[in-house]
């Protein structure tokens, strides 16, 4: 199975998530302000990563999202960490499915403060997806 990472991140929580689910899969987490954060090749699965910011997604995340080619993605799987709320989640699904993705039901999320200490929950979340 093919697996992609990428993920959007401000403090360094999310790529600390981003990181781990890298190490549990084998693949390289990309943050999508770089230069090969485009998906060229068709995967299987991508975990994709955002928080909130302002109540709302970061406009760098809502870029990328419009130009992922759902074509190139069998399934997405979602994950965010903040110090209130999953509403990121949320507006991510929602942006993925009005552009035909299929979003996995089952979402992955952290408490700002625990993203450092996610290893465990990573692992058996991952497992639990392959």
């Amino acid at each position: 199975m093919s697996t992609a990472i990428r993920y959007y991140s401000r403090s360094g929580n999310t790529k600390s998530v981003a990181e781990a689910i890298g190490e549990a899969v084998g693949v390289e987490a990309v943050s999508i302000d770089t230069a090969n954060a485009i998906i060229n090749e068709p995967v299987d699965v991508l975990y994709l990563g955002g928080a909130l910011y302002a109540y709302g997604l970061d406009q760098n995340l809502e870029t990328y999202i419009s130009a992922i080619a759902p074509e190139k993605v069998k399934k997405v799987i979602l994950f965010s960490t903040s110090w209130l709320s999953k509403h990121a989640l949320d507006l991510m699904r929602k942006a993925l499915v009005a552009r035909g993705f299929q979003v996995e039901e089952d979402t992955l999320y952290f408490k700002s403060k625990q993203a450092k200490q996610c290893k465990e929950r990573v692992e058996a979340f991952v497992k639990a997806h392959m």
